[in-house]
């Protein structure tokens, strides 16, 4: 189902609304650049575990109002008004590679409706002591970063060119082999069709203080993150498994970037469990399981690419 939730200070959010209507409601973050829409078997998965699955666009993406200048922390008011609009007093949220961080804002800064939070190859914050953030990314990534830092105005001009390129692009399976190739194609082609704004302010927000601090959150929280990311390299998991308190954190040896969505199916399983978890920490980082606590590697077979959902 798509709806629209108005936001207090006027903005619109298009949202979509699946899975188990009467479910436990999990709340699902992007990545950059994509949109609301949610992955049929992640539905499927969703309703036979009684969950609900929620998806929106972000500012500035798909059919939602811009935000200018927005910061990862902005998320939660967002959040709290789409709980409103479809009475949700309660919730569960995970989100994947560029929404990895607004997951664990709501984390942190919405207490009263957040029950567990994942994060799939998520960003760590830049700038943090302990992190070389651009350490093991791809050629295009760090010469994006090296140009926002050095000129904005360059940056948002080659932004503009790559959206175009993106649009430009072929969405069929022959150019973009396997199921969850084409559907993520499909999103980035969705977010960026009214403008560049909602990918800029992403891109933006990642080099810019989140606006929160990690170390106030109380919810449980699952971390995965695959060993053989490029787009976001595994320093970022390790770095955010030492400052989220309590975290179970997963360093899955034979993942990439896009292969880690193969573990969806585990999250929703892990936040069910969690759903009613009265959980406060104060028991420091977390820590890597060992190699027998690691998930099974992926189906090389299905086709994906890590180079697909934006880091």
């Amino acid at each position: 189902m798509q709806r629209t939730v108005h936001t207090p200070d006027g903005r619109l959010l298009a949202i979509e609304d699946r899975g188990d209507p009467a479910g436990w409601p999990v709340l699902v973050h992007h990545g950059t650049p994509s949109c609301r829409h949610l992955y049929a078997p992640w539905v499927r998965n969703a309703a036979e575990l009684g969950l609900r699955l929620i998806g929106y666009d972000r500012p500035g993406y798909g059919e939602s109002s811009p935000q200018p200048g927005r910061t990862v922390a902005d998320t939660a008011a967002d959040v709290r008004a789409i709980c409103a609009e479809l009475g949700i007093d309660r919730m569960a949220t995970w989100g994947y590679s560029g929404g990895g961080p607004h997951a664990l804002a709501c984390a942190a800064l919405l207490p009263d409706l957040v029950t567990a939070a994942a994060s799939l190859a998520s960003l760590a914050p830049f700038d943090v002591e302990g992190l070389d953030w651009v350490a093991g990314m791809t050629r295009d990534d760090v010469d994006f970063t090296r140009l926002f830092l050095a000129d904005e105005a360059a940056a948002r001009q080659k932004l503009d060119r790559d959206r175009e390129s993106l649009l430009a692009g072929p969405t069929d399976a022959a150019a973009w082999p396997g199921e969850f190739l084409v559907f993520m194609r499909s999103c980035i082609k969705e977010a960026l069709a009214p403008g560049s704004q909602g990918w800029w302010d992403d891109n933006s927000m990642q080099l810019w203080p989140w606006g929160f601090d990690l170390a106030d959150i109380a919810a449980p929280v699952l971390l995965l993150h695959g060993r053989q990311d490029m787009l976001v390299p595994p320093g970022h998991g390790e770095w955010l498994a030492k400052h989220i308190p309590g975290v179970e954190a997963r360093l899955l040896d034979d993942e990439a970037h896009g292969t880690i969505t193969d573990h969806v199916p585990e999250v929703h399983a892990w936040l069910s469990e969690h759903r009613n978890v009265a959980h406060v920490c104060s028991c420091g980082q977390g820590s890597w399981p060992d190699d027998r606590d690691q998930a099974a590697s992926v189906d090389s077979t299905r086709g994906r690419s890590d180079s697909v959902g934006g880091g």
